[in-house]
């Protein structure tokens, strides 16, 4: 084992030293001489970052490169932070407990909005600037990647690359004209403009944005002619003979997702028009029913594991299911491994499967009826009926469960109070089914039904990317008229409500919908003490007003404001595949409530039939 980069002492008065000493089993281990150094960071703590699939993938792709050396970087706890600054101890990652300066290269995965004065909390504790400007020429060049990047621009001037698309496209070319830059001698700028001729790769600083008088953009143009005009997003479209861990890092304590993971499909057919990671990850592709059943026996077997959980945005559109959880349940249900699956509808052959894995007494129902009412439903392209979940919640309760988990969204286009005041009548008719549905003697208690309320964030290669955004005041309003409505229904007692802060969804749609103007408000939020804005008992919201204050930031040009048709947003040049015009057509759409049907069921030119293949080729 390497020594560590903390002494004892400090191991010894932080919480949970075990996040910083690494050595995990299954951890890769190589000589770092000559290799290229690529840090892979996750900007939040170590729990959170141990439980994402993107990170795992990437770790696991990259150390299969015998000239590559991947190593991990989270965000040390706020504990950790202090002690680092007083001992000026430069962040370190946790493989070889070396210096995140001495790496070639930081890799920054953005999986949030409210991650990114985490980000800035890494760059300054790396020691390597935290402006892309003034970096030395020997410091690691700081990519990023994530859905946070299919809007880059508030992050721009702190990033050196952003790589738009799927991890195991161009990594590998990167890394590739990185070795020849190194032989060569070449320098930082000439890497970076190189860089730039990759399929995915942005270079922000190769760019420049003009302003209109009032605010908006007029133009997004490269300052050299070399440098793309737009970036293509790179697509794995082959998702069978590609890169997945076998062997997974076994963390020493529990991480938020601890479990073997099988990702059986990237994409979505809903076309639910809120939701960016069903526009920004089409096409629909599936993985290959042999790979995921000789993945699940490698990844249990490497790991431990006791539990084996299926991953996707809609885990019902996988065409192998049944298959596959048959296979599942037979080969693993009578070891004691636990079988999670999310993201399924709720009917008959999703009750009968998780009748089988899950203990009926003590598991609920969970559905995502986003609205209300059938006419906001309709609105948002839900593709969920009300007699689609009364049926489900009919069949549910005669199987045996007597909890159901209902997910709303507030503040959404076009949202009246009759909308508002519908979540509370769904509750109503769900708690009367059960009631109607199981018998005196055989109820075990009340139902419980738990409806919890986010609040509509327009995102960017959303339909919704054109709406304005409700005030933080404007959100609570509504949650509290569904609070008020529930205290006036005959079965309230078997119903309870929870929602989001608003204060912090206001900040997601500044900064999910920011130009580049954002980053000086991002660093002065920073230095003002601003990290884990994530996590309510660290966030301070009067440092994001004193920031926006002192920096004149307009936050309602970014969040209230309703974009023209025609309006260059700050995300334009990048292609997805998803042509705006598509999603302006499902604009229009959304407000005169049509209804257009999913991917299976119809083709509805969106375009992501440009990547060649995925759903859009099937039959």
């Amino acid at each position: 084992m390497n020594n560590l980069a903390l002494s004892d002492e400090i191991l010894l008065k932080i919480e949970k030293p075990v996040r910083y000493i690494g050595n995990e089993v299954n951890m890769v281990r190589k000589d770092p001489e000559g290799k290229i150094r690529f840090a892979m960071c996750f900007p939040d703590v170590y729990e959170i970052g141990m439980s994402h699939l993107g990170m795992k993938i990437i770790y696991d792709q990259m150390n299969r490169r015998d000239d590559v050396y991947c190593e991990r970087v989270f965000s040390p706890w706020v504990d950790l932070d202090k002690v680092m600054r007083e001992e000026n101890i430069p962040l370190f990652a946790l493989e070889s407990q070396d210096p995140v300066f001495m790496f070639d290269f930081l890799a920054v995965t953005i999986q949030y909005e409210m991650c990114y004065t985490n980000i800035l909390q890494i760059l300054d504790l790396s020691q390597i600037g935290i402006y892309a400007k003034d970096r030395r020429e020997d410091a690691p060049f700081v990519i990023g990647g994530g859905p946070c990047t299919y809007n880059p621009e508030p992050l721009a001037d702190f990033f050196d690359i952003f790589y738009i698309g799927e991890s195991e496209t161009v990594y590998y070319d990167l890394m590739d004209l990185y070795k020849e830059h190194k032989k060569n001698g070449g320098n930082r700028k000439e890497f970076l403009r190189k860089a730039s001729h990759i399929p995915g790769i942005y270079v922000p600083s190769l760019y420049e944005t003009t302003y209109n008088e009032d605010g908006t953009i007029a133009s997004f143009e490269p300052l050299y002619e070399d440098v793309p005009r737009t970036i293509l997003k790179q697509v794995q479209m082959d998702l069978t003979n590609t890169f997945y861990p076998e062997k997974q890092i076994v963390p020493y304590i529990k991480v938020t997702q601890d479990r073997c993971v099988l990702e059986i499909q990237r994409g979505c057919t809903r076309g639910c028009r809120f939701c960016q990671a069903g526009m920004i990850y089409r096409p629909l592709r599936e993985r290959a029913l042999p790979m995921l059943e000789e993945l699940a026996a490698k990844g249990i077997k490497g790991t431990g594991n006791d539990e084996i959980s299926l991953s996707s945005l809609s885990s019902s559109d996988y065409s192998h299911l049944p298959e596959l959880c048959n296979y599942l349940i037979d080969n693993y249900r009578s070891k004691n491994i636990n079988i999670a699956l999310p993201s399924l509808r709720i009917d008959a052959f999703s009750l009968d499967v998780m009748s089988k894995v899950q203990d009926v007494k003590k598991s609920s129902i969970t559905f995502a009826p986003e609205a209300g009412t059938q006419r906001m439903r309709n609105v948002i392209n839900k593709g969920l009926t009300e007699e689609d979940i009364i049926n489900g919640c009919t069949q549910a309760f005669s199987a045996g469960w007597n909890k159901v988990k209902l997910y709303f969204m507030l503040g959404q286009p076009t949202e009246t109070n009759d909308d508002v005041d519908g979540i509370m009548d769904l509750c109503e008719k769900i708690a009367e089914v059960y009631y109607e549905t199981v018998p005196k003697e055989q109820r075990k208690g009340k139902c419980q039904i738990t409806a919890s309320s986010s609040f509509f964030v327009p995102k960017p290669f959303t339909p919704f990317q054109w709406a304005p955004m409700c005030e933080a005041h404007t959100f609570l309003d509504k949650a509290k008229r569904v609070n008020d409505k529930l205290k006036t229904l005959l079965n309230r007692k078997s119903i309870r409500y929870n929602w989001h802060e608003s204060d912090i969804s206001v900040l997601e749609g500044l900064l999910a919908r920011g130009d580049r103007r954002l980053s000086k408000l991002i660093l002065s939020v920073y230095e003002k003490g601003g990290i884990y804005d994530a996590w309510s008992e660290c966030f301070k919201k009067e440092l994001w007003d004193e920031a926006i204050a002192e920096n004149n930031i307009d936050v309602d040009f970014y969040v209230t404001r309703a974009r023209n048709d025609d309006e260059i947003f700050p995300w334009d040049f990048i292609d997805t595949g998803v042509t705006k015009k598509f999603l302006l057509r499902e604009w229009h759409n959304a407000q005169n409530e049509k209804v257009t049907p999913n991917c299976r069921m119809q083709c509805s030119g969106c375009g992501a039939a440009s990547f060649g293949g995925g759903i859009c080729y099937e039959n």
